[in-house]
């Protein structure tokens, strides 16, 4: 017999060899139907892998992120398997579970493949599916699985099998279908009522541009056929939310071949926008008692070296920039915290001057794989609105928590009202990743966990996902669309003052190390953007957005009032333009609404008599005709309100 602990912590018997989905039904027969895989010590099993020991368990259904991922993964393998039938002879490379779907990477030989086949891959796989096939899971020997393989002329597999140990390979069939896999999967093909292949992409095998480029299809799968209609109607309306597509409409930013791939241009609305994020937070900033600093964009290996970020982050930089002094090199920075780090050690400390509060609005850079880049949200250069905190022991939980108010501002005054706060710490297993000793981890990882309790957050724990250097509290933000984005993030660290040999001078009159927190309330400007931008699909909060006002002149008669009207709204502080194109009104006003202004001002005859404008809201229509002060005084309580509301 073992005994099997459930997540209420309730004790119960089985006979050895029972399986996670008989554990579901000898609790109710609609909890069995639903069970996709089963969480086994922490780690995710199939749902009909016998269990042999004692064990705690969890059993995951379509509601659990290993739930989806484990049914996201068995539907590659499906897909995997409707491929195989009209193109015998593929070589299928590898097939894992993504944020939303799944992928496989195919090798079609001379064979060539296009989206316009996806449906009938789509077709075929829900026929298998409806077969209801088992995901049989087989221990097999290196010896054998080799054999299969080259049998198979499959040199991907033969590849991955030389990295994996003998007594650890395991191959997953379904239907006719049979590939190295580790797993876990749900328990037969019946489960997966729903398909969507999204698109066709290409990849390189193990990401090296020196490979063959392989076919990546990507995917997505449900347990009812409402849920993937729901999601695709998200998808468009994401689609419409784009920021690369409302950034380039808005006139926000750029790229250009000849910058680099990466490298964003801001243009001037998107440069405005910016700037008033970066005094939003510097006023805040000041008066939480931050001190500006501002740092060399590259610095000698040296610094790198000795932070450990060279050792960390070597291979994904930029290559390093060798100057004529023989043996000399610089690299572009990848972090701004080694240079705050001797900045503070720049002049002796006391305890008394703790803690000390250095900010930067950095930039920095990091060499992202050609495939990786993405818009905004992921690129080689982008500016992080940085700040370390070095502070004694004893403050470290009151200032973590003075770091989460700050970061709770920021999503405050933006509209991000849902959030979890992920606290991210080391892998149980394997610590190589990390640098630092044992005890400053748990220290640091206590910090962390008090300020999160003592804070009321929604916290969730993540093991294997703290920075090489120190725990960290990720803010996970919900969008208007329900995605989930990884913006703030704050971050205890004890390594790197030891590493710069960082001091300060205690009561006792001793040296004494200070322990850092770095925090980035955005994250970085460029990613910040453009969630923003999707979150809000351009229509930003009226303190922020470009351009609040456009005039729209009826005809060129009235441009020169059009301009005085301008100019009054621009002394109360508010932004705008006047549209003088030779265009009809209907042409403007359509214009202008596409472009997300907030207020359109119509100025004609009856306007400029009567020193006054007709006034049209973005998404509203006509609100009324406003004298031109009385409009101001309107707008600018809507901006005082909005800041207010954020601000308590």
């Amino acid at each position: 017999m073992i005994k099997v602990t459930l997540p209420d912590g309730s004790v119960r018997e089985y006979v050895s060899g029972t399986t996670s989905l008989e554990v579901a039904r000898s609790i109710s027969e609609g909890l069995a139907r639903n069970v996709l895989a089963a969480k086994i010590n922490n780690q995710v099993w199939d749902a009909t892998r016998p269990l042999t020991t004692d064990a705690t368990i969890n059993l995951l259904t379509w509601d659990s992120l290993e739930g989806k991922e484990t049914m996201w993964h068995s539907t590659a393998h499906l897909m995997a398997e409707a491929l195989e039938s009209f193109y015998p002879g593929i070589k299928f490379a590898i097939g894992p579970p993504v944020e939303n779907g799944f992928y496989y990477d195919i090798d079609f030989g001379d064979r060539s493949f296009s989206a316009d086949e996806l449906e009938k891959i789509e077709k075929k796989m829900l026929e298998l599916a409806s077969q209801k096939n088992e995901y049989i899971r087989k221990n097999i020997s290196k010896a054998d699985a080799i054999a299969y393989f080259k049998e198979k002329n499959d040199p991907y597999k033969l590849e991955l099998l030389e990295g994996l140990n003998d007594g650890d390979i395991t191959f997953y069939t379904q239907g006719n279908f049979t590939d190295l896999c580790r797993g876990p999967h749900i328990p037969n093909t019946g489960f997966i009522k729903a398909v969507k292949l999204l698109r066709v992409a290409g990849a390189y095998w193990r990401g090296d541009e020196k490979n063959k480029q392989l076919t990546r299809i990507y995917g997505i799968s449900f347990p009812k056929d409402k849920e993937l209609k729901e999601y695709l109607t998200l998808l468009e309306e994401a689609k419409k939310r784009d920021h690369r597509k409302l950034g380039k409409e808005l006139e926000l930013f750029t790229f250009s071949e000849k910058v680099g791939m990466g490298l964003p241009l801001w243009l001037p609305k998107g440069a405005m926008l910016r700037e008033r994020l970066v005094q939003m937070l510097q006023k805040a900033q000041i008066k939480t008692g931050y001190l500006p600093v501002v740092t060399p964009h590259i610095a000698q290996k040296e610094l790198y070296v000795t932070s450990g970020h060279y050792e960390k982050y070597g291979k994904d930089s930029f290559q390093p920039i060798n100057t004529p002094q023989e043996g000399e090199q610089f690299f572009l920075k990848p972090m701004n915290c080694p240079h705050h780090c001797e900045i503070y050690k720049s002049s002796p400390k006391s305890y008394k001057d703790l803690p000390v509060r250095l900010a930067e609005f950095g930039t920095v850079y990091r060499y992202e794989q050609h495939g990786e880049l993405h818009g905004l949200t992921r690129v080689r250069g982008f500016t992080q609105d940085d700040a370390h905190l070095f502070c004694r022991p004893d403050q470290v939980k009151e200032e973590f928590c003075k770091v989460i108010d700050l970061v709770l501002y920021v999503f405050n005054a933006l509209g991000f009202e849902h959030y979890t706060a992920q606290i991210s710490l080391r892998d149980k297993e394997d610590r190589s990743k990390y640098i630092g000793s044992d005890e400053n981890w748990n220290l640091a990882e206590q910090a962390i966990i008090e300020s999160a309790a003592e804070k009321g957050l929604p916290t969730v724990v993540e093991y294997g996902e703290a920075a090489f250097y120190g725990p960290k509290l990720d803010f996970m933000v919900k969008d208007a669309l329900g995605r989930k984005w990884q913006l703030g993030t704050i971050q205890v660290d004890y390594n790197l003052p030891e590493r710069f040999q960082l001091e300060y001078t205690g009561s006792d009159n001793q040296k004494h190390r200070p322990v850092m927190i770095h925090r980035a309330p955005f994250g970085s400007l460029e990613r910040f953007v453009a969630v923003l931008i999707e979150h809000c699909a351009g229509n930003f909060p009226l303190w922020l957005t470009p351009d609040q006002f456009a005039i729209l002149p009826i005809s060129e008669k009235y441009n020169a009032y059009a301009e005085n009207v301008k100019n009054a709204l621009s002394a109360k502080d508010l932004r705008g333009f006047t549209d003088e194109r030779n265009e009809k009104i209907g042409k403007k006003i359509r214009d202008n609404e596409i472009n997300k202004i907030p207020f359109m001002l119509i100025v004609g005859e009856k306007e400029e008599a009567e020193n006054k404008i007709a006034v049209r809201q973005h998404g509203k229509g006509d609100i009324g005709v406003f004298g031109i002060d009385e409009f101001a005084t309107f707008v600018t309580q809507i901006i005082e309100k909005d800041l207010n509301k954020h601000n308590q």
